[in-house]
């Protein structure tokens, strides 16, 4: 896969306009809104510094959250902007439009060296359309902003929308340091694994894991299998769930998959044990059960159990390449997270030359909350949807509009 790339564009005293992921997750405390998780933030600082050392006036585009085209408060991104801020150790401005006045003035105002920030595009309505022309409109009015685009925001590559596909079509263009290390990364672990190679997929449904599946199974040596997608599994072998999450219209589904995996010799593995609950609480009675015994009636499957846990790091213990996408159980209550944090460690306890990567979305959010070095792994994800749809083997517009002829 070949993109244009920073080095392919002249920016210095140029306007870029860089449109990165900064949708960060929000807390509201007494004294305002606290960024939870600035990963994202901290991911996109490569490319941001690499521009202003270059001498480039840079204008960031991003959203946070889904405010529909309105311009809502509580969805603004001045708690980026100040953690923007103090990341770089420089101003960030936060224009109060996405391409009306203030941001012109903002961008007007702006030195070689210097940052800006435009309002939350998702505030107009244009940026989401599926009218193309609505679209194209808005793109017009960004490319009007700046004399170059870089595409910087991964978890958003997977859309059509004006600040990722169609203005990169008005102006020169190139991917910045995180889309091309994550274009990379997946091209390699579809195209190119060492092995064996092993994927663990989590999660709650295994109808969004379907085209993940479908597109690895022929590549892969190993599949593990946990989250609330592994009762489809289970029940489609027999195994009583109870009150576990199941989707019934997915076990023949399922029994295909799993016939397909056994002729190919991929070894699937699912838990031998599970936590389950009554109540997804942190004060709820847990208990664990062997898979073989069943889950009574009015108890949920909700986490791996101890035994699945230490399968899991034995068969991942080998491998060479291993990507993991999806929690292991509900890691965010206390009591229900073991399992992905077990994976989590499975996967920093590999030799250092084992390719790891973390498929972005909550399987980067836990590893993250357990406080696990960002370089214990190779490669985490920012993108969850978009590495899903890698991982499907989708053409992602937002990287094609990028690609050399």
């Amino acid at each position: 896969m070949t993109v244009y790339e920073l080095s392919d564009l002249d920016v210095a005293g140029k306007t870029v306009l860089l449109r990165a992921d900064l949708n960060v997750p929000l807390e509201t405390t007494e004294s305002g809104r606290r960024i939870t998780d600035d990963g994202r933030i901290v991911a996109a600082l490569p490319t941001i510094r690499a521009l202003v050392e270059a001498g480039a006036r840079v204008v960031v585009a991003a959203h946070l959250g889904r405010p529909k085209g309105k311009p809502l408060p509580e969805f603004s991104l001045a708690p980026v902007a100040a953690r923007l801020s103090e990341l770089l150790g420089q101003p960030v401005v936060l224009a109060q439009d996405v391409t009306g006045a203030s941001a012109k003035a903002v961008v007007d105002a702006l030195a070689p060296g210097e940052v800006a920030l435009l309002e939350n595009v998702r505030f107009d309505a244009r940026e989401t359309s599926k009218d193309a022309a609505e679209r194209a409109e808005l793109a017009d009015e960004y490319a009007e902003l700046a004399d170059l685009y870089v595409s910087d925001g991964f978890g958003v590559v997977h859309r059509e929308q004006a600040s990722v596909t169609d203005v990169a079509s008005r102006l020169p263009h190139a991917a910045g340091y995180l889309v091309l290390k994550e274009a990379v990364v997946f091209d390699r672990v579809l195209n190119d694994p060492a092995r064996p190679y092993a994927v663990v997929l989590g999660g709650s449904k295994v109808s969004d894991k379907l085209g993940v599946i479908t597109n690895l199974l022929p590549s892969v040596d190993k599949l593990l299998i946990g989250g609330g997608m592994c009762f489809t599994f289970l029940a489609a072998n027999g195994v009583e769930v109870g009150d576990s999450l199941l989707e019934a219209d997915q076990i023949d589904t399922v029994k295909g998959i799993m016939s397909d995996a056994a002729a190919r010799g991929v070894e699937l593995l699912l838990p031998i044990d599970v936590v389950i609950a009554q109540d997804i609480a942190p004060d709820a009675e847990t208990r664990v059960v062997p898979v073989g015994e069943g889950i009574p009636a009015g108890w949920k499957g909700l986490d791996i159990g101890p035994a699945t846990q230490a399968m899991f790091a034995g068969a991942l213990a080998d491998c060479r390449t291993v990507v993991w996408n999806g929690p292991m159980g509900v890691f965010e209550v206390a009591g229900l997270d073991a399992g992905t944090r077990a994976v989590a460690q499975a996967l920093v306890d590999l030799d250092d030359d084992t390719m790891t990567v973390i498929g972005g979305g909550d399987s980067a959010a836990a590893y993250r909350q357990f406080g696990f070095d960002p370089d214990g792994v190779t490669h985490i994800s920012t993108g969850g949807g978009a590495s899903l749809e890698f991982l499907e083997g989708k053409t992602l517009p937002g990287i094609a509009v990028l690609r050399k002829d």
